[in-house]
């Protein structure tokens, strides 16, 4: 691991966010109501506070100040429960005083450090009676209240099982069953992210995962088990990719350079094909919450070269998420600019599109199609690309598709006439570049703006 990885990890780990909020509607509605949101500020001393608990010299004051802060940070018990070495610390402070029992020789000060280690359980004690959420949630009343109505509670029991399964991550033996199980979790824990990000070992235990299938990419001797494996452990970290609170973080870690040797691979075979398209979907899933960091990111690590040459040679599927992202990347000004910024770039992309619309007319597909015009309508946003396009554009956009190359496209045209939003986007297009007889063919008779306009 690198020493930028290192560093990152080490950030990430030191400032996570408030947790990690599960429940009933009500609870989650009533908490939103009951407290205002607490400032990143506030949650950064709190989770300092936290980490004192295991230095012995700065427990009693760490004891004292989380003691006032139990009635106004919603969910400090759940951060409580799940930070490593923190209960164990305060069951030390209880037991310390048994010598002090018989006889009685406990002193105020001794009294009142154990009784805030009291307090603090208290707070657990007392969550656990509500139906205790996973995790911490603290922010807005509307992101409460939204999480509680895409969801259905979630059971004590089935709290108890993820953690479980969370726990066994770090344990090899119990490794490839808990990825398994926590894979198929994703969808219905709404917030699993914050609590893999930040229990103990866990990153840690994904990216051991990936790492040690690196051996096995060239030359190309990955198994299906263990294709499916390691493609659990991306399935868990493009569920800490895709969550608000832990996006940030999985980026400062530089987490993504961990997948791009998968993106590099050219291997046809089932488990390299399903590994490079899992990894396109953790970076899928950064790129569709548009964020210009994220762009930034991905531009600086070159992730348009591999994702150019999964377009040109991949499954279909894989084909679609890679154009996916790249049209995302175009979609930000950021990603325009640096495409456009030299003819060598803007034509590399262009010339793969180029030949996925040729590669379409072969082989239909109305879903890769609507990318594909996504990233030229893109592109004529920009006034230099718009003037190459004149020259460059795939004549099968120009012209009836019965006629490009001679070949029969009848399911071109059905999937532009089934369509209506990709017809529009194709129209928009052409207009953007000038060839108003190709527009009247498109769509007779329409009318269209004077002006191009960026789409986005």
């Amino acid at each position: 691991m690198s020493s930028n990885v290192q560093q990152g990890l080490q950030q990430a780990q030191q400032a996570p966010p408030p947790g990690a909020a599960q429940g009933s509607q009500a609870v989650g509605q009533q908490a939103s109501q009951q407290q205002p949101p607490v400032s990143p500020e506030e949650c950064a001393k709190v989770y300092g506070l936290i980490l004192d608990l295991t230095v012995s010299d700065k427990r009693e004051a760490a004891l004292l100040e989380l003691s006032k802060r139990r009635e106004t940070f919603a969910d400090l018990a759940p951060i409580l429960w799940h930070s490593f070495g923190t209960i164990a610390a305060l069951l030390q402070e209880i037991v310390s005083i048994y010598p002090h029992l018989s006889p009685p020789t406990l002193s105020p000060q001794g009294s009142n450090r154990v009784c805030n280690s009291l307090a603090l359980l208290q707070c657990g004690l007392q969550q656990a009676q509500q139906a205790p959420p996973p995790g911490a949630a603290q922010g807005s009343q509307a992101v409460g209240q939204q999480a509680s109505q895409q969801q259905p509670p979630v059971s004590p029991e089935e709290c108890a099982k993820v953690y479980g399964l969370i726990l066994d991550l770090t344990v090899s033996d119990k490794r490839e069953a808990a990825l398994l199980e926590l894979s198929k979790r994703r969808e219905t824990f709404a917030d699993l992210a914050p609590i893999l990000w930040h229990s103990f070992g866990t990153i840690a235990a994904l990216l051991q995962e990936i790492v040690s299938i690196y051996p096995h990419l060239s030359p190309p001797t990955l198994s299906p088990q263990g294709s499916n494996r390691v493609c659990n452990s991306l399935a868990l970290l493009q569920c800490v990719a895709s969550h608000t609170d832990t996006r940030q973080y999985f980026l400062n870690a530089h987490i993504p350079l961990f997948l791009y040797p998968f993106l590099n691979t050219v291997s046809k075979n089932r488990p390299f094909e399903y590994l490079r398209l899992t990894s396109l979907g953790v970076i899928g899933a950064l790129v569709k919450v548009d964020d210009p960091e994220v762009i930034n990111f991905l531009l600086q690590t070159e992730i348009i070269p591999l994702c150019l040459r999964i377009m040109e040679t991949g499954s279909e599927l894989s084909k679609t998420v890679a154009t996916f992202i790249v049209q995302k990347i175009l979609v930000d000004d950021l990603g325009l600019a640096y495409i456009c910024a030299t003819a060598e770039r803007f034509y590399a992309v262009s010339t793969v599109l180029s030949n996925m619309v040729s590669s379409i007319l072969d082989h239909p597909s109305g879903r890769l199609l609507k990318h594909v015009v996504r990233c030229y309508l893109r592109l004529s946003d920009n006034a230099r690309a718009r003037e190459a396009l004149r020259q460059c554009l795939p004549a099968a956009f120009r012209v009836h598709p019965q006629h490009a190359d001679g070949r029969d496209a009848n399911a071109f045209n059905a999937a532009l006439r089934d369509d209506t939003a990709t017809k529009k986007w194709l129209t928009q297009l052409l207009w953007n570049i000038g060839d108003n007889a190709a527009v009247e063919r498109l769509l007779p008779g329409h009318n269209l703006p004077a002006a191009p306009t960026p789409h986005k």
